[in-house]
């Protein structure tokens, strides 16, 4: 009996890196491609802001899909869903990497989009489902680690890889860990238990979801160029939100919803999901400003700015299991705020960051910020996947992953609105790169956007203890 429990058990930390493997490709391929861009302008001949669509067009797919994809894991089975999502994600990256053109590497994008979709929208409830109660921190942990690591080192290894070879091995790279991670998966996931046959899909609230948040990161892209209070990003904002009101009055009225809003009655899931999308908008703040601070500012090279970018995911390699033991241990609400209290200590120490400033010092505050995340998002996770009927996993998980693509677009475009209106302001006109002899110029934008980080981080804080308050007072 014994020796199948572990066998059972083994099962799960397998399920978990067959799983882990894929999230943090899809996460990885939303922000290494950034560091890419001025090679891919220049190799691909064109533009910039044609260039940047690559990063774009990827976010968009991947965020107006999840929901959809996680409510139809609930119908056909997560591992299904997960399964064909790992095909395309691989077969995507595989043709991301041909050097034939900008349409067909938008079109590479748009493949691997909906593979990621396929695969983040299902990850959580697969491993929720798979995971025992007593050990769902450890294994929320593990994929919280996979995220973080797909998400935090992307401009690191996008420097590593483009000192030594193509721009097109950003993409390349995936299709062997891919390989493996099919090969895994196709060991150690379980049949899955179907509990209805037919499939029922809300058609109306897919498209209407699908178009509020596509139009919403269109007119935050096309804001961060051409300002955000011009006439197509205000039309597009405007759009955006009749769609969400009518969504909304949608899903209330239908008879079986895309996204049964129902879920969000229960606060502790509703407050752990806006903490997950304030954390990822301030800790993208960190993906923007880094790169800035260490080639422009301190003069460093891809590869050894690279070098101190993986400072962050290899803290996490080791705090978020830690942090994922703890979180089955205590309680997860307290471990959270522990977490968040660490973060805002890191953020804050960035004000004291300039261009004479020890390395040293600001591989540390990497390393207190990257323990913080640890100790928040472990039980964050277990948090918002706990408090969600089995039945609706699917879109629990979903929704976790929405959270957490809506807070990297925001914070990339906060920061970046952030830092460049600071500057703007400091030297007295627009400006709209990093203002080559004038570091004391980037070094105030940087203060200013850090600063901001630091204050969402707090009021994420201030959410944490209402909730602990909300359910001391319950009981």
């Amino acid at each position: 009996m014994q020796e199948k429990k572990n066998t059972s058990n083994q099962n799960v930390w397998l399920i978990i890196i067959a799983v882990g493997m894929f999230t943090f490709m899809s996460t990885l391929d939303a922000s290494i491609v950034n560091i890419a861009l001025p090679v891919m302008s220049k190799d691909l001949a064109i533009p910039m802001n044609q260039a940047t669509w690559t990063v774009s067009i990827y976010l968009i797919i991947i965020s107006g899909l999840l929901t959809f994809f996680g409510r139809l894991g609930d119908q056909i089975g997560k591992i299904k869903v997960f399964k064909i999502g790992t095909y395309i994600f691989t077969l995507g990256s595989l043709c991301a990497g041909i050097n034939l053109g900008l349409w067909f590497l938008l079109f590479a994008r748009v493949v691997q989009a909906l593979g990621a979709a396929m695969t983040m929208s299902t990850s959580f409830g697969i491993i929720t489902s798979a995971a025992p109660f007593k050990m769902r921190a450890r294994a929320m942990a593990l994929n919280a680690m996979f995220v973080s690591l797909g998400t935090i080192t992307g401009p690191g290894v996008g420097g590593l890889i483009l000192e030594h070879f193509k721009w097109s091995y950003i993409f390349w790279m995936n299709v062997p860990i891919g390989i493996a991670a099919i090969m895994i998966g196709m060991k150690v996931f379980p049949h899955e238990k179907i509990e209805t046959s037919k499939v029922d899909l809300d058609y109306a609230g897919i498209v209407s979801l699908f178009l509020t948040i596509s139009l919403f990161f269109l007119g935050v892209n096309i804001g961060q160029e051409q300002g955000f209070i011009q006439l197509i990003p205000l039309s597009l904002f405007v759009v955006s939100a009749l769609l969400l009101a009518y969504f909304i009055v949608h899903e209330l009225n239908v008879k079986i919803p895309l996204l049964d809003l129902s879920l969000f009655k229960s606060s502790l899931f509703t407050i752990s999901l806006i903490a997950a999308f304030l954390i990822f908008t301030s800790n993208f703040f960190i993906n923007v400003l880094l790169p800035f601070y260490f080639e422009n500012l301190r003069g460093l090279s891809s590869g050894t700015a690279g070098l101190y970018m993986m400072i962050w995911p290899v803290t996490m390699l080791v705090g978020t299991p830690i942090s994922g033991y703890i979180a089955d241990k205590f309680d997860q609400e307290y471990v959270t705020l522990f977490g968040l209290t660490i973060l805002a200590i890191s953020f804050f120490g960035w004000r004291m960051v300039d261009a004479n400033t020890p390395l040293l010092f600001v591989g540390s505050l990497s390393m207190i910020g990257s323990i913080g995340m640890s100790f928040f998002q472990t039980p964050n996770n277990a948090l918002i996947m706990t408090n969600a009927p089995k039945q609706k996993l699917g879109v629990a998980g979903a929704m976790n992953a929405l959270a957490r693509n809506l807070g990297m677009i925001s914070g990339t475009s906060l920061v970046t609105t952030i830092l460049y209106f600071a500057m703007s302001k400091k030297i007295g006109y627009t400006i709209t790169s990093y203002p080559t002899h004038h570091s004391e110029v980037f070094v105030y934008g940087m203060h200013v956007a850090f600063t901001s980080a630091s204050y969402i981080i707090v009021i994420t804080w201030l959410l944490t203890l209402y909730r602990v308050w909300m359910r001391l007072r319950k009981n």
